[in-house]
């Protein structure tokens, strides 16, 4: 968890202001990722594999087209640069194995609210390692938000139809997208988004290849349709909304940052019943405001 940046020291307004509005259009972005991996023709760690995968093309070709105006700064030094910068793609690795496992072993309902408690492990990791503080308006905002989530992910037809093992890997999802919004956080302030994107993409690549080889009977889509999904979760899902997020961790602190993100499940739930015909209901309504209102206070503390 970091302090906001320079640049924002006068509130949220100007950088502050452009980049929240950045983060909650990656927070929308993200939210459709439920919906793509479940479309997925291949497994849940396979489907991982081609995510970041696919999307080290664009951010090769992007780091190609600026690689003589990068600074020389924005490159590792010595061997603690260099784990500083492995850590969080370790950590994004994990989260992506549990968060795409969770998906076929309980409900999309559970799993896409337990995942989403990774601001009270990211507050929470930031007070007890880094001793950040926080208000208690922050705190009725988180409590606030999270329990928006509840109601929205409440349905009559699935609120008895998860398993404990799966969402306690939901679970340990949250506590590794946690570990891997913390740590980016601190690297915002020197490395840019194109170098955090890179080295975190390559580096989960290398840790999801071996467990899909591992345990998943294949990694290749069997249709034009499976490739169109994976392209769509790689390049929109990952690319973008990641992107988008790490650019605005350069200025906005990761506690608010990753509550923000809870916006996430309101996405989904929208989406999924546009795409999926689930059905919305009442409860859903109102968890989404109650989710918007929780953002807001804590945007005010």
């Amino acid at each position: 968890m970091r302090h906001v940046a320079s640049t924002a020291k006068t509130g949220i307004g100007g950088t502050a202001g452009f980049s929240l509005a950045v983060l909650l259009l990656g927070g929308v972005v993200i939210g459709l990722s439920p919906i793509l991996v479940r479309l997925s023709e291949v497994g849940p760690i396979a489907t991982a594999v081609w995510r970041v995968s696919l999307a080290l093309l664009p951010l090769l070709a992007w780091k190609f087209c600026h690689n003589d105006s990068r600074k020389s700064t924005d490159r590792p030094e010595t061997l603690r640069d260099v784990m500083a910068l492995v850590f969080p793609g370790v950590m994004l690795a994990a989260d992506l194995i549990a968060w795409h496992v969770s998906l076929s072993l309980t409900s999309v309902a559970n799993a896409t609210l337990l995942a989403n408690l990774a601001p009270v492990f990211v507050t929470l990791g930031g007070w007890l390692l880094f001793g950040s503080r926080v208000s208690r308006r922050f705190m009725a905002g988180l409590a606030l938000a999270v329990a928006g989530v509840t109601i929205l992910n409440l349905r009559q037809d699935t609120a008895f139809g998860g398993s404990a093992t799966g969402d306690a890997v939901a679970i340990l999802a949250a506590i590794f997208y946690a570990g891997y919004m913390l740590s980016l956080g601190r690297l915002r302030g020197r490395y840019s988004t194109l170098t955090a994107m890179l080295w975190t993409t390559g580096v989960s690549a290398l840790c999801l290849l071996p467990a899909a080889l591992l345990f998943e009977p294949g990694l290749w889509p069997a249709t034009a349709w499976g490739w169109t999904v994976l392209v769509a979760l790689s390049w929109i899902c990952h690319v973008g909304g990641q992107g988008l997020i790490i650019y605005a961790l350069a200025v906005l602190p990761a506690s608010f940052s990753s509550l923000t993100l809870l916006i996430q499940p309101v996405v989904a739930a929208c989406v999924a019943w546009l795409v999926l015909n689930e059905s919305l209901g009442p409860a859903q309504a109102v968890g989404g405001a109650v989710v918007i209102v929780g953002i807001l206070l804590a945007r005010r503390g």
